[in-house]
């Protein structure tokens, strides 16, 4: 998994977004899916829905989860449960994050 965030730390730096992804686990056809997000320093992936129950575990870097009013940081190790409803993920430092999805029917 290490050496996959790093590879995917070193796609986001190529990438004009500033960002990338990889699905390590399930997908459309499963109800749990794991993927692996890679966030440059400074960008965001902006507000939208959780699709179901979730948690980001941290893998290299920091990032700050916001949800309205309140906001959770997170460090290498942590993990966070991404709450019902809008929030955003900021890249405080270059970060990589498994997000954990099980999708609700």
């Amino acid at each position: 998994m290490i050496a996959l965030a790093r590879h995917e730390l070193e796609q986001d730096r190529e990438a004009s977004s500033g960002r990338s992804a990889k699905t390590v686990f399930g997908g459309h056809e499963h109800q749990l899916r794991q993927t692996l997000i890679a966030l440059r320093a400074g960008e965001e992936l902006s507000e939208h829905e959780n699709p179901g129950e979730a948690t980001l575990q941290v893998l290299e870097g920091r990032v700050t989860l916001k949800s309205g009013e309140a906001s959770w940081n997170g460090s290498p190790g942590d993990l966070l449960t991404i709450p019902d409803g809008l929030h955003s993920l900021d890249a405080v430092e270059d970060a990589v994050v498994l997000l954990t999805v099980v999708k609700q029917r």
